[in-house]
């Protein structure tokens, strides 16, 4: 029993200690959120140690007899106070010579919320589970004393485990086991005998079982808070990871390059790009080579539109029909870098036939508010318009307009909504 008295100094010191560590708790939630006070009210059996008995003298295994009553205050989630009190009825069992002693008891003992200390929270809800430790003040009285007191005053060392079942967020069910330790007893727990066991004697094991209810004006009691708070943050920020993760691998143009390290995010769908998502052009002329060849065979190159190359009505038709448009990507009025090209061959022919004046038509596809995209579609149309009078097309000689919508493809296909997405040339 020795070896159990600086262990449960220990365990009583704790709760006295604890403030240390309470500014490291409130930086993280605010305890004032939470009940610190709660009430226990408990009963169960006992067994006295049998060292401490009389010859002839025995309680029965267990012996029913004991209450307890118990108030706790939490210096924070996992440390506290508790102040508790109990009585225990001794007496003996049909082999015992007949005895009654009645054992009172007060004690202080530190309180550690170990499945708080422990991270129950990450497999239950409802579980806890408490340690204490401490000492106090205890006496006895007996039926048949044989001094003239009639009392046996000594002090107590009290250690105990208590699990908890959460009832609501006000009570609690608990369990306890609690050893405690009688110094200086003189007499024996039946009162017959000066006691002559040195040390701590007089042994009592109690089994209770009880409620503990918390008292104050918050909902919910601090011995939860990991359990509705702690969980909770933890798994948000699960949710935010998983988040981040599932955006960072977004891919806006479908190169292969995910977004967060994509250095060209709005790449045109199907050309080859490298390690950073930007479009293979090898002779740095602005086009992706991919698409380059095709371009030169159906668009006249800068300096190729006179009236050498081709009649004049003959580019008028494919300026007209359609040949010729500017691309843009979803939700833009940026011009498609390949694009840029066709803009140029408007403004050649311009150039060279001076009577000519143009219309710029905007589309827009069937993705989004009809409003925004016919505002969208006029906004494209401008930017084209902008790009020729700085490129030296007079701006009387240029009108622009949005067209709206373009529902002439199936809005289902990505590549279809891609050729719609344009501006055309009408000429005048």
């Amino acid at each position: 029993m020795k070896k159990l008295i600086l262990p449960i100094l220990l365990l009583a010191g704790v709760g006295l200690s604890a403030q240390e560590n309470y500014s490291d708790v409130q930086n993280s939630t605010d305890l004032n959120d939470f009940n610190k006070w709660s009430i226990e009210i408990s009963g169960g059996v006992h067994k006295p140690s049998s060292r401490a008995m009389a010859p002839g003298y025995y309680t029965s295994t267990p012996d029913l007899g004991q209450v307890g009553l118990g108030a706790r205050y939490m210096l924070n989630n996992k440390f506290g106070l508790r102040l508790g009190l109990g009585f225990n009825s001794i007496s003996e069992n049909e082999d015992s010579l007949p005895f009654e002693s009645k054992y009172f008891r007060a004690s202080l003992e530190g309180v550690i919320n170990a499945g708080n200390v422990l991270n129950f929270n990450n497999w239950t809800n409802t579980f806890g589970l408490l340690l204490h430790g401490g000492g106090g003040y205890s006496f006895m009285t007996f039926d048949s004393p044989i001094d003239r007191d009639g009392q046996d005053n000594m002090l107590n060392i009290t250690a105990g485990i208590t699990p908890m079942v959460k009832l609501s967020d006000r009570v609690s069910l608990f369990g306890d086991v609690s050893a405690i330790g009688n110094i200086r007893q003189s007499l024996t727990t039946d009162g017959t005998q000066v006691s002559n066991i040195p040390g701590v004697d007089g042994l009592i094991v109690n089994a209770s079982i009880g409620l503990n209810i918390a008292i104050g004006r918050s909902e919910k009691h601090i011995d939860w808070y990991f359990e509705e708070k702690e969980f909770s943050e933890q798994l948000q920020d699960v949710q935010n990871r998983l988040e981040k993760v599932e955006t960072d691998l977004i891919d806006t143009d479908q190169d292969g390059v995910p977004d967060y390290l994509d250095k060209e995010p709005n790449t045109m769908t199907g050309v080859a790009v490298n390690s950073r998502g930007i479009a293979v052009d090898i002779n740095k002329n602005g086009i992706p080579d991919e698409i380059e060849y095709s371009l030169d065979n159906r668009y006249a190159k800068k300096g190729e539109t006179s009236t050498e190359n081709a009649p004049a009505q003959n580019i008028a038709e494919l300026l007209n029909k359609g040949y010729v448009n500017v691309y843009f990507q979803f939700n833009s009025d940026k011009p498609e870098t390949y694009s840029l090209q066709a803009i140029n061959y408007l403004v050649q022919y311009m150039k060279d036939n001076a009577s000519v004046k143009a219309e710029l038509i905007g589309y827009a596809d069937e993705l989004g508010n009809p409003e925004y995209n016919t505002k969208l579609s006029e906004q494209r149309a401008k930017k084209v318009y902008d790009i020729l009078v700085a490129s030296g097309v007079d701006a009387f000689r240029l009108s622009y307009k949005g067209g709206g919508e373009d529902a002439t493809v199936d809005k289902s296909s990505s590549a279809a909504r891609q050729l719609v997405r344009r501006v055309t040339f009408k000429l005048k």
